[in-house]
């Protein structure tokens, strides 16, 4: 059976720089960014905040969205996180709750 899987974006503001990734566990990725314990492009530029995420039930259909949305133009990936969180509020609270 495969894992679940994740895609998501991190920000470092409203309307700043993002970051797409996509794990199988995002409450254990998302803390990693936070904590700065992934050295990367995420670290690098301040993506801290979850702005968006979705969820799929095999890590190959998450592989694939984040591969579309990687190609997708700037503004639609800012309209994606404002469709579903037109405030930018950060996601975090939400998955680390039961």
């Amino acid at each position: 059976m495969e894992k679940k899987g994740y895609v998501y974006i991190l920000a470092s503001r409203r309307n700043g720089t993002l970051y797409i990734g996509v794990t199988s566990n995002l409450v254990r990725r998302v803390w990693e960014h936070r904590e700065g314990v992934s050295p990367g492009f995420a670290e690098k530029y301040g993506c801290k905040t979850l702005v968006y995420y979705e969820a799929f039930d095999d890590i190959v259909g998450a592989i694939q969205r984040e591969k579309a949305l990687k190609e997708w133009r700037r503004a639609w990936k800012l309209r994606l996180i404002e469709d579903g969180n037109p405030t930018w509020r950060d996601l975090w609270v939400d998955i680390c709750t039961p």
